[in-house]
């Protein structure tokens, strides 16, 4: 039995190893305070949770919902952008559901890349970008993106060769793992580069509604022309706290969006569609919990920031997402760095590395946790490194 090619050379994904480890510590009885994931530990709104118990209810509700999303969900999706980003969409040829944004991101490298095919991927940036892309046969080409540009990548320094070679770029705002915001600015200037490069813009955007200091995260497909070289992909793990519920959206592109539904049709029959319907009471329902849930996470953001101050780890205090992207002491490898840290601690940070080799020297922390574990990770990581 000898696994295909196409597997032969692909890693682990980077949480595996990490995640194992930290049962075999938990096994022994350490206790660990997880913050690598970003996986939110407050629930959905109690409205949300009804519609889905409503919905399970009903005996016609459990066969196969479908594979492009119930109209109530896609409609819903479409609301959704038209009121957060003034975005209309066509729910029947713009929006498709998914099993949460992550299954769409890998399934659409096997819509748009051939083998051999070049996709440029942020670097640092999500892991599943690349992987993807490798399980269509492609080449990951890492786009970088430094701190002293804010974490955007500067089009003018890819070569016009590569450029005008790839077929697909993988880009967020804001950005997992490092918090940093793209202004619209930016964003008219990547719709003309793809239109110029004739690539399909792949933008993730799941951060966009855990924002602080009043900021407000845009979407590309507010850019004129966005829909005529992009698909945004969203989630409703972490705006509304349904990470493990697995539902999500591709919108955008209707060529795009039609041809990502072909693959899917023949790799999987739908979300549940109690799931859908609940997804659909998230998105059109009452609003105001998410801002209160937000402060909930200033406010760990600013524990875990002013903490890093105090032991010398320089970050940057994000004004979105669930990570703080801080430096590790000078000439430590953040992989020894984490690993430290959680055999000696039990606290479990990311490693920079996980997030592409621009990533190394830096770790990312979550802010999933209750402030008073947050407290006490801080205290253990002020002994660790004081």
């Amino acid at each position: 039995m000898k696994p295909a090619q196409r597997i032969a050379n692909l890693p682990p994904y980077p949480f595996s190893p990490l995640l194992r480890r930290i049962r075999e510590l938990q096994a022994r009885g350490m206790d660990v305070i997880r913050m690598d994931m970003g996986s939110p530990d407050l629930p959905p709104a109690d409205f949300i949770i009804e519609a889905l118990e409503e919905s399970a209810r009903d005996p016609t509700h459990h066969g196969y919902a479908g594979f492009t999303g119930i109209p109530a969900f896609c409609h819903a999706v479409a609301a959704y952008y038209q009121r957060r980003f003034g975005v209309e969409l066509d729910p029947e040829g713009e929006v498709l559901s998914l099993i949460g944004s992550k299954e769409g991101i890998a399934h659409v490298a096997w819509a748009f890349v051939s083998p051999g095919d070049l996709v440029l991927v942020s670097d640092p940036g999500y892991p599943t970008y690349s992987l993807g892309t490798l399980m269509a046969g492609g080449e990951a080409y890492p786009v970088t993106l430094r701190a002293e540009n804010g974490w955007l990548p500067d089009l003018a320094s890819i070569p016009p060769q590569v450029a005008d070679r790839a077929v697909l770029f993988w880009l967020n705002y804001p950005h997992n793992p490092t918090g940093a915001v793209a202004p619209m600015s930016f964003f008219e200037e990547l719709v003309a580069f793809a239109q110029s490069h004739d690539i399909l813009l792949c933008h993730d955007a799941p951060y966009c509604d855990v924002t602080f200091d009043g900021f407000v995260a845009p979407s590309l497909l507010q850019v004129e022309g966005a829909r005529e070289v992009a698909v945004e992909f969203n989630s409703l793990s972490k705006t509304y706290n349904m990470a493990g519920w697995r539902v999500g959206m591709a919108v955008g592109n209707a060529e795009a969006i039609q041809a990502l539904a072909l693959v899917k049709s023949n790799v999987d029959s739908g979300v549940f569609r109690p799931i859908q319907e609940a997804a659909a009471a998230a998105l059109t329902g009452d609003q105001s919990w998410i801002a209160q849930r937000n402060q909930v996470y200033q406010r760990r953001r600013d524990l875990v920031w002013e903490a890093l101050q105090e032991v010398g780890m320089e970050a940057e205090k994000p004004m979105a997402g669930l990570y703080l992207w801080a430096k590790v002491p000078d000439s430590t490898i953040s992989e020894g760095f984490c690993t430290a840290l959680l055999e000696e601690q039990g606290v479990s940070f990311g490693p920079g590395s996980f997030w592409g080799q621009q990533g190394e020297g830096y770790v990312r922390i979550s802010i999933v946790q209750p402030e008073d574990r947050i407290q006490e990770a801080m205290e253990r990581l002020r002994r660790f490194v004081g």
